[in-house]
């Protein structure tokens, strides 16, 4: 049984596996576009925390094609772990990448839920001791049922469910801590649906900033939480 312990930008890690086109064309349990908005959101929680990054592709050129551009430009110099099999795990250096960066706590996003994501989170507890911390509105299935019953299994297994933001909420845990403040919440106006607009209202009805600034004056903590 996992310890009831929070993620922190020190002690947990990424993976993204196989945000491609072709993998999101088969998604039928969350809208695409809502998908991707979470992939990329997630992605930027990373950057902003410093927390180790991996990002797996299958079979680029003859099926899948090319990984989401929003993702790759959140990382425009990080290297892209091709491989063959449906497992990640499989892959050596999908293996050696985990290692490398030391963390036992593996968060993870990918397509399909059922196939890619599920194979790896079981081969990674299995055989490499990790704890998993599946993504859920950052990952998705061929339908509804192939997902949800994916996270099922993975939960009784083990797994830990998610959703983005709890993550970033969780790496950034205080508002105090002023370094990372200004790119979280730039991160919620832009991708967090109603909670973005509620800190648009902060910044503009409560706060008086300007209706068109890109992203609003510092709140206090007390407001923003």
């Amino acid at each position: 049984m996992l310890k009831p312990e929070l993620l922190t930008p020190a002690n947990a890690q990424l993976i993204f596996i196989d945000h491609q086109p072709q993998m999101a064309f088969g998604v039928q349990s969350i809208d695409r576009q809502t998908l991707k908005n979470n992939t990329v959101a997630l992605a930027k929680s990373a950057k902003i925390f410093g927390v180790p990054t991996t990002i797996t592709t299958v079979e680029t050129e003859s099926f899948s094609g090319h990984t989401y551009p929003e993702l790759l430009a959140v990382f425009p110099e990080h290297p892209l772990l091709e491989r063959t099999s449906m497992n990640s795990w499989d892959d050596q250096k999908v293996r050696d990448a985990l290692a490398k960066h030391g963390r036992k706590k593996v968060v993870v996003s990918g397509l399909w839920t059922e196939v890619c994501n599920q194979m790896f989170a079981f081969s990674a507890m299995a055989e490499g001791g990790y704890e998993i911390y599946m993504v859920a509105d950052a990952s998705g299935g061929t339908t509804k049922e192939a997902h949800d019953y994916s996270m099922q299994r993975m939960i009784q297994a083990g797994v830990v469910p998610m959703t983005w933001q709890q993550v970033l909420l969780e790496w950034q845990r205080d508002w105090a801590r002023r370094d990372t403040y200004d790119a979280v919440m730039a991160i919620v106006q832009e991708h967090s649906g109603a909670y973005g607009m509620g800190v648009d209202y902060a910044y503009t009805l409560v706060h008086r900033a300007p209706e068109r600034v890109a992203h609003g004056p510092r709140l206090d903590p007390q407001v923003a939480a």
